[in-house]
């Protein structure tokens, strides 16, 4: 019956709506709304607030830490001349980085360069020019008021302002210390270690004083948020872009034009962590242990913030007290985010808002990591992924192109119906299905298999658009990058090729013209879409629509008979 065909047809649709949907949801924003009043907390910058008495951490009353972060109020607190001095570099294998002890005001990733141009600068995450502005900022605030915060109070332990990774050396530690007038000091130390994007920051405090001292430690990451290039063919506007948190469950907020979407949240978190995500790579704090912090954002006139605040610290005098956490700065590497042990981070990957889809993004990814590490090729990971796949449905596709096969070998008689009964579609129906039922022909089950692998197709869509292990990734000849479209559109081409040859073996029962011409555009629709995706994406389309080609084939000539040797309609 011609409802098989229908929900094909609908079936197909609702793929291309749905990355469709996924594609346009960035630039789908309303205008942004005036922006929330809270931002003001900037006027008060620099200036340390009293936190609470020991015990919960306190919804409102504990946040209000410094949040000026833009170099112009950096500048207003200190003189420029010491904020210079204050500063040092580390160089390690993987990271180029510029900090001054309450900021990490600069982050170069050495292994990734911006382009595949020779010579191409390496990407930058964290960044003081104004218009790219974003930083990772830590420091104290302490209920006597004498505590360090992230814009000054911490300077190098040393003399030393140059730190590198030698040949050989599987780290190297940066001090800095604050000292404070009541005897009581912060010695803060980052340890960077060989090949990893995770920075040690541990803070020790001694009370050298007569007195107790009270403060709590916070962490923020803010960022002027990017402007992004809309279109088809940049898969940055493809990506999430903006805040995410944990605080039991994974909590994400885009970039909202010049703030973040949703206003502000105040959350408390026994193991949380904050992070700041784009396309390929992203920045988060990650707090050690398991005491409870409370975790905000807000939007500061510099750009919009994602914090952690830390439980009140308590110290009595001679007594020494320390928090640690990391501080991973990189590309969003599966095999380094698993190791930093923590729940929820491998979301940091974005596959998907969807629970279900990011499991199955997850899944996806390590088989062709396995496929990788036997081929050595991402490109021929992805087809060797095809053919699992094509491997573990092989009932649900065998079945589909039985039907098939079948419907095909009965569509003159089905043809012979409709000429009978004309313009009385309700007689054709009965006709029709009184035949599958003496034929025993299941008109729904070539559809089943469709279903079952859409979820498969979309999930595939988000790996390779999203994993920084295939970025620039070759494959062969024309292919130098399987996260970039086809430069000559080779592969969509192929792709409409096979589609065509698809659908000319698939049966076409009680078809209306309108139905017909639908489906004769269908593959150059699809053709047109896929000449934007991913390189990797489309080689996977071409893969198994040239395999389900040929088993269709198969399947046609063992189970069915040519249209035109079909027996006629008695």
């Amino acid at each position: 019956m011609n409802q098989t065909r229908v929900f094909l047809i609908l079936a197909w649709l609702m793929v291309a709506t749905l990355l469709w949907m996924e594609w346009g949801k960035e630039q789908a924003a309303p205008a942004p709304a005036a922006k929330p009043a809270a931002a003001q907390v900037d006027a008060g910058a620099g200036v340390p607030v009293a936190v609470p008495a020991p015990g919960p951490v306190a919804a409102d009353a504990a946040v209000p830490v410094p949040t000026a972060a833009a170099p112009a109020l950096e500048a207003a607190s200190a003189p420029a001349a010491a904020q210079k001095a204050s500063r040092v570099t580390v160089t390690t294998d993987v990271l180029h980085l510029v900090l001054d002890g309450g900021s990490v005001l600069q982050a170069d990733l050495l292994q990734f360069p911006q382009t595949r141009d020779p010579g191409s600068t390496p990407v930058r995450l964290f960044s003081q020019d104004p218009e790219h502005f974003y930083a990772a900022q830590s420091g104290w605030v302490s209920a006597n008021g004498s505590a360090p915060n992230h814009q000054n109070g911490f300077v190098p332990a040393g003399a030393e302002r140059q730190f590198a990774l030698a040949q050989g050396q599987d780290s190297v530690a940066v001090p800095f210390v604050w000292q404070g007038a009541d005897g009581v000091q912060i010695r803060r130390t980052y340890t960077f270690k060989r090949g990893a994007y995770a920075v040690e920051v541990n803070d020790e405090v001694v009370n050298q004083g007569g007195k107790p001292w009270q403060g709590q430690v916070y962490r923020q990451l803010i960022r002027k948020p990017p402007v992004i290039k809309r279109g088809y063919t940049s898969p940055e506007s493809f990506s999430f872009n903006g805040a995410a948190w944990y605080d039991g469950s994974y909590q994400r907020r885009k970039f909202d034009e010049d703030y973040l979407e949703d206003g502000h949240v105040n959350q408390q978190a026994a193991r949380g962590w904050i992070a700041m995500l784009q396309h390929h790579f992203f920045s988060a704090w990650i707090p050690e242990g398991k005491q409870p912090s409370t975790i905000s954002i807000d939007q500061p006139a510099s750009g919009s913030l994602v914090r952690e605040l830390g439980a009140p610290l308590a110290v009595a005098p001679g007594a020494t007290a320390s928090t640690q956490a990391r501080l991973y700065v990189g590309p969003k590497l599966v095999s380094q985010i698993h190791a930093q042990g923590v729940p929820g981070l491998e979301r940091a990957v974005d596959y998907s808002q969807f629970s279900v889809l990011a499991i199955l993004g997850e899944g996806l990814f390590w088989v062709l990591s396995h496929l990788h590490g036997l081929l050595g090729n991402w490109g021929w990971s992805i087809i060797g992924l095809v053919l699992l796949v094509k491997l573990i449905m092989y009932p649900l596709s065998a079945a589909q192109y039985k039907s098939f096969a079948k419907m095909r070998k009965f569509q003159p008689r089905i043809q012979q119906l409709k000429e009978r009964y004309g313009d009385d579609k309700q007689k054709f129906q009965v006709a029709m299905m009184e035949l599958y039922k003496k034929e025993k022909i299941n008109p729904m089950g070539g559809c089943l298999p469709i279903l079952v692998q859409m979820p498969v197709f979309l999930a595939l869509y988000w790996v390779l658009v999203e994993s920084v292990e295939l970025r620039h990734a070759p494959w062969v000849g024309w292919i130098q990058d399987l996260t970039a479209r086809d430069p000559y559109f080779i592969l969509p081409v192929i792709n409409v090729a096979v589609m065509w040859f698809t659908q000319k073996l698939q049966p076409a029962p009680g078809m209306d013209p309108m139905q017909q011409k639908m489906m004769q555009f269908m593959p150059l629709v699809f053709g047109v879409m896929m000449a934007f995706f991913p390189a990797g994406l489309v080689l996977y389309w071409v893969t198994n629509g040239a395999l389900g080609l040929l088993q269709q084939w198969w399947m046609m000539k063992r189970h069915g008979e040519p249209a035109s040797k079909a027996a006629p309609a008695k």
